[in-house]
């Protein structure tokens, strides 16, 4: 199958950050010209009439078992927001219902632009989320939320430790690498609140074992830091770095409340920090410091989170929020246009360690 895409704006997000006019040819799944290509033809033939043409976004932090609940947990900070809305929500799901979760996503982050996530399921029930992501085409990096501690938690979504690992290994062994690498697996430690010490070593020992990556949550919210803090004697991001976590293959969502010791350990250890700004702004959690990162040289990628804290999974208002609300604390250049494209496709690209092969438009 062929493609070929004539009259576009080419935003090409390639290392000389490119954009001309021009046409693009597809085939075999892959990017075979860019250029005037008046000389070629194709299976399909799409006249873009001089609009952009974009890689697919890269959503680097987004919970497709929450789509269902959206609306449904409003006006709350972080941890009422949990206790109250969303562990009992995501305790209610079953097979059906979480498939149908997962299903609705992957059609509004498609329809958005967004071809590449990377998810967290909730604690049950998460070859659903598989199920559907297989037959939705989208590009997935996700895994099973793993849970074994915790305060007001609903008891089906506390697992033990064991049960909680070998539920993702087994679901690790079905489908990391599935369809040719486009599914794989990552493993989810919700947050330090939500997890023992024990777990959170055991997950940096699968991750240094198998070369897994974890994706999780820290330092969204000030209560959440004070209960790491007063349980484990150190703020979070130490607390990660101290049991091996903090490294390349870590996605970590949030990063709001840095000291500038956790923010030199995330750029020393090449830690993917993911900016959620809407979800951010919603639950009242503040604003990550977005520009002092970048500038210590810091991976930085974007997602919409979850529909409940957020409302919506459109990359365009992520990346427009992104670029308006750091100008009142660091200026009206500190977050161009290209940088804030960049999180949303190479910077996602790299959070996902495919940055060779999707976050750019490029022959090959």
């Amino acid at each position: 199958m062929s493609i070929l895409i004539k009259n576009a704006t080419i935003v090409t997000m390639n290392e000389n950050r490119d954009v001309f006019g021009g046409d693009l040819l597809i085939e075999n799944d892959r990017i075979n010209r860019i250029g005037k290509l008046d000389r070629y033809t194709a299976d399909m033939v799409i006249d873009a009439g001089n609009q952009l043409l974009l890689p697919g976004f890269i959503q680097s932090h987004v919970h497709l078992c929450q789509v269902l609940f959206r609306g449904m947990a409003d006006d709350l900070e972080l941890l009422d927001w949990l206790q109250q809305r969303i562990w009992p929500l995501e305790s209610s799901h079953d097979e059906e219902s979480l498939y149908y979760s997962s299903v609705l996503g992957c059609a509004e982050l498609l329809r958005g632009g967004t071809t590449s996530i990377i998810d967290m399921a909730t604690v049950n029930h998460t070859e659903s989320v598989f199920t559907a992501v297989k037959q939705a085409g989208i590009r997935y990096l996700g895994g099973k939320c793993l849970m074994d501690h915790g305060e007001d938690v609903p008891h089906n979504m506390l697992d033990t430790t064991d049960k909680a690992l070998q539920e993702s290994l087994e679901l690790y062994q079905r489908w990391n690498n599935y369809d040719n690498g486009r599914i794989r697996y990552a493993l989810c430690p919700r947050f330090a609140v939500s997890c023992s010490d024990t777990l959170l070593r055991e997950v940096a020992s699968l991750s240094r074992q198998y070369q897994i990556p974890v994706h999780t949550h820290a330092s969204e919210n000030r209560g959440e830091i004070e209960l790491v803090e007063k349980e484990r004697g150190m703020r979070n991001i130490i607390y990660l770095d101290s049991l091996g976590l903090c490294h390349d293959r870590l996605i970590l969502a949030h990063c709001i409340h840095l000291s500038q010791d956790e923010m030199q350990i995330l750029v020393d250890s090449k830690s993917n920090i993911v900016h959620c700004p809407g979800s951010n702004l919603k639950l009242g959690s503040g604003i990550a410091p977005i520009p002092p990162l970048l500038n210590l040289g810091a991976r930085v990628s974007l997602g919409a989170d979850g529909a409940p804290c957020n409302n919506n999974l459109s990359m365009f208002m992520e990346m427009r929020l992104a670029a308006l609300i750091q100008k009142p604390f660091h200026g009206p250049r500190s977050m161009p246009a290209q940088a804030v494209v960049e999180m949303a496709t190479r910077g996602g690209a790299r959070a996902m360690g495919l940055e060779n092969e999707i976050g750019s438009l490029e022959e090959g």
